[in-house]
């Protein structure tokens, strides 16, 4: 848990943090977010990161709470208060406090936290060299999902759904059978081709920094990426699956709804990938 917590201007205990009851994040779920990973006490992939927070404020009309280079500072100072090498770094913009009314108010000064918490990077590895299980859910997110909105209800309750079934993460299914990604990640497969697939993000999903950085990396190990849709039955019938997310590089899915993805171990490409990613986060 982050120790040290920025919220509004002010760095403070994680027990002393608080926003106003009426900050439109909590009645509203009228925030952004984004989740940088920290390694070796640098953030990865920052730029692109703040480029889609930026974005995200854009697309809802909202201020940014302050420009990025004084943002940067304050992402930079939590990590040295919360003495963090390896982890993971949240921070989230709200429109911030008003009188509740769902129309957005005329004036309003946004609200800006952020917290920083350990991550074991080795443990995400062991958890990659075993491979884990996925269900698929129904998608039944809104319509943008292109924005890193705080509203994650949805993603939640098909999160839950997965664990419930004795799943590691949700794949998500659109009302054609079509995969559209993770409850807080991006889905890939391995066609019986040796092809990378993974969806579009032209096709309302979002756009995974990670995702965005393991396909450069493929690109640059001559391995064949195709951006399009494919079913449940394209994905169980792969010779590999696996997702993207800042926290998890490239994790092997070994096993979907109960039948196994290949062979039921983690494949080749997935275990290319992941020794690629942490070879570019280590340098």
């Amino acid at each position: 848990m982050s120790r040290i917590v920025y919220v509004n201007g002010s760095y403070v205990p994680t027990s002393e943090a608080y926003v106003h009851i009426n900050d439109r994040g909590y009645q509203f779920a009228d925030g952004v977010y984004e989740g940088v990973s920290v390694r070796g006490g640098k953030t990865i992939d920052l730029e692109p990161h703040l480029d889609r927070l930026w974005r995200s404020m854009t697309e809802l009309d909202m201020s940014a709470p302050m420009g990025r280079a004084p943002m940067r500072l304050v992402l930079k100072e939590v990590i040295r208060r919360n003495r963090v090498a390896d982890g993971f770094l949240y921070l989230q913009v709200t429109r911030g406090e008003a009188v509740r009314d769902h129309a957005f108010p005329e004036v309003s000064i946004p609200s800006f936290v952020v917290t920083c918490r350990r991550l074991s990077f080795d443990a995400v590895r062991a958890r990659a060299a075993k491979g884990v299980a996925a269900s698929t859910q129904p998608d039944i997110r809104w319509g943008r999902c292109d924005i890193k909105s705080t509203s994650l209800l949805p993603n939640i309750l098909a999160k839950q759904a997965a664990r419930e079934a004795g799943a590691f993460e949700a794949v998500l299914v659109d009302k054609d059978g079509f995969v559209t990604e993770g409850s807080s990640t991006n889905i890939w497969i391995v066609t019986k081709d040796g092809k990378l697939q993974t969806r579009t993000i032209e096709d309302n999903i979002l756009a995974g920094i990670t995702r965005a950085r393991v396909k450069t990396i493929a690109e640059g190990l001559q391995m064949a990426v195709e951006e399009g849709r494919f079913t449940v039955e394209d994905a169980k019938d792969a010779q590999e699956m696996f997702f993207t997310s800042s926290t998890s590089c490239a994790m092997p899915i070994v096993e979907l709804d109960g039948q196994k993805i290949g062979d039921g171990t983690p494949g080749p490409v997935a275990q290319r990938l992941i020794d690629a990613y942490f070879s570019y986060t280590d340098d």
